[in-house]
């Protein structure tokens, strides 16, 4: 029930729509109940007295109700529809708001199809309990209230006997309820298969280039056929619980009918009047079929309630809205003072690391693969935050800042280059949005990509397509580090910023970067000599910890791991590795 008054908690935004629907809804329901009072009233009264005028007048009453009935639920579906998808932008708002404030660690465990499935699909489950729970439910039970006192005013005999099926439909939708687990199954199947078709359809070059076709596809049927079973047990319980309802409420009728043609034989009943309780009848228990239909659909979006709000319910990432501002300008002095952090429980990922940068200086990490060099500079922009020790800037230590105004001040570049669907201006103004063409062009050239930009069939304004799949990797990678340069940030982030691209490229980049980076702080990590060897201080990191330090002929002449790195990983200065 928790989830439920959550979900229901979304009406408050929206009174006066809940209202009007409602409204509708009653007016409608009430409007349905009067023909059967027209169809005993001409059979008994006005048909037996031969009065054609009386025979017109309640034929126009009833044609009245009807129509009445219908343009009042013409106007229910259209407020229903306006309403509903008013709820559903609110709640994927609301979900999508709350992902953007959770810590990278929290994606860490999740596949990202599992969380297109809850924003996508959940959502819509959840917000059905919520619009057609309240109106369909209130409106049916309405309907049942009213359509028991009537019949009860006609023959309170015959409407006890009708009442007579009404324990064995509430034992059985209660029964029926005990099966929400297997709505769940339902959910986290249909995750998974989402999870795992995300995942492929973003590989499908892997899956082509090593033939794993046939292997997918039936990795996949393997998870499509877990919904399908899931799915089944729901059907399976649903298909035995309808049509058993369905049969109760058919004995009702029976008793009813019987019943009732012993008092229309006995004399104590008019033909007019149990025609009137027949048709009361069928209203009094279409709303109870319709009751359990919701039962389904309220089991349904219970479930997925519940995975939505385990997202809304997540700890937001620390500092985001919250602490203070850097102080500017920034002058870009980096202290990690005896840093440590883990990813999770077990073996620790950095161990007593302190280094430093001093304005305007380029400090290169390096080491074997796993050392810890990325996470060193994760944790300066506080994608994660570090367990123990202090990061400083400017001697104010990183977790006391607002997070928008830590990474204002740093500008990154990362190995995998990322570019969103859309154009190549669109990409380089998420650094900064009022970026004139000029500026576009400006770091576009100092990082060697405006002639291939120029070269594109709409220049800027040339769509590059999902994750930038119109462009080659090393063209990627450069405009990534143009929309890094855009931001003009007093401290900069190379995390194998040339690894993707060809020796000649490389080059020319490193040439731009070199005279980017003066006068700002700038962290390098590379594999390649010709990027750390004129950087001002070098560390060398193995297992989490800083091993060696110094300019790189300090660091060749100790003759320990970054000359054993030069030897066996760098590539020389000629180019040849």
């Amino acid at each position: 029930m928790r989830t439920i008054l959550r979900v229901f908690a979304y009406l408050q935004r929206y009174p006066q729509l809940a209202a009007l629907q409602l409204s509708c809804a009653v007016a409608g329901t009430l409007l349905a109940i009067v023909f059967p009072q027209v169809a005993r009233v001409m059979l008994d009264d006005v048909i037996p007295a031969g009065d054609r005028g009386r025979l017109v007048l309640w034929m126009l009453i009833g044609l009245g109700a009807y129509f009445g009935r219908d343009f009042l639920n013409s106007m229910r579906i259209m407020l229903n529809n306006l309403f509903e998808q008013k709820v559903i932008y609110d709640i994927r708002s609301d979900l999508y708001a709350k992902l953007q404030r959770l810590p990278l660690r929290w994606f860490d465990n999740r596949p990202t199809g599992d969380i297109m499935t809850r924003v996508a699909e959940d959502v819509t489950a959840m917000e059905r309990v919520l619009i057609d729970g309240v109106e369909q439910g209130g409106v049916a039970l309405l309907q049942v209230l009213a359509v028991g006192t009537v019949m009860f005013f006609i023959n309170p005999a015959l409407a006890a006997v009708a009442m007579a099926p009404i324990p064995l439909l509430a034992i059985g939708a209660a029964i029926y309820t005990s099966t929400r687990d297997r709505y769940r199954a339902v959910r986290q199947a249909t995750s998974e298969m989402n999870a795992l078709l995300h995942d492929n359809v973003a590989g499908i070059r892997q899956i082509k280039a090593y033939t794993m076709e046939a292997e997918e596809h039936e990795r996949f049927n393997r998870s499509s056929d877990k919904v399908r079973r899931a799915t089944l047990r729901t059907m399976f319980a649903w298909a035995i619980y309808n049509p058993a309802m369905s049969f109760v409420g058919g004995v009702g009728f029976i008793l009813v009918i019987g019943f009732g043609g012993h008092l229309a034989i006995e004399g104590a009943l008019k033909a007019g009047e149990i025609t009137a309780f027949l048709l009361y009848l069928t209203l009094f228990y279409e709303p109870i079929g319709r009751l359990h239909q919701l039962n389904q659909m309220l089991l349904g979006g219970r479930a997925a309630g519940e995975r939505v709000f385990e997202i809304l319910d997540a700890e937001d990432e620390p500092g985001l809205g919250g602490g203070a501002s850097l102080p500017r300008p920034v002058r870009g002095h980096v202290e990690y003072r005896d840093v440590g952090f883990a990813y999770g429980e077990g073996v620790a990922t950095l161990s007593g690391v302190t280094l430093e940068a001093r304005p305007g200086q380029t400090v290169a990490l390096v080491g074997p693969t796993g050392a810890g060099k990325s996470t060193v500079i994760n944790l300066l922009t506080r994608f994660y935050e570090h367990d123990s020790g202090a990061i400083l800037i400017d001697g104010a230590e990183v977790t006391g800042l607002d997070k928008a105004s830590l990474r204002g001040a740093i500008g990154y570049v990362t190995q995998e280059s990322f570019l969103f669907n859309g154009t190549v201006r669109e990409n380089l103004c998420i650094a900064r949005r009022d970026a004139a063409d000029a500026e576009l062009w400006d770091v576009l050239r100092a990082a060697n990509a405006e002639a291939f930009v120029r070269a594109l069939p709409e220049g800027l304004d040339t769509h590059v397509g999902e994750r930038g799949v119109k462009l080659s990797v090393g063209e990627k990678q450069r405009v990534s580090i143009a929309r890094a340069l855009l931001r003009n940030p007093p401290i900069l982030l190379l995390d194998e910023a040339t690894a993707s691209v060809d020796t000649e490229t490389e080059r020319l980049i490193q040439g731009a970067l070199e005279h980017l980076m003066e006068n700002r702080t700038s962290f390098v990590i590379a594999h390649r000599l010709s990027t750390v060897r004129d950087a001002d201080r070098i560390y060398a990191l193995r297992d989490g910890r800083v091993v060696e330090s110094g300019t790189h002929e300090e660091l060749l002449a100790l003759d320990g791991l970054y000359a054993e790195l030069c030897k066996t990983s760098f590539l020389d200065e000629r180019g040849g590795e």
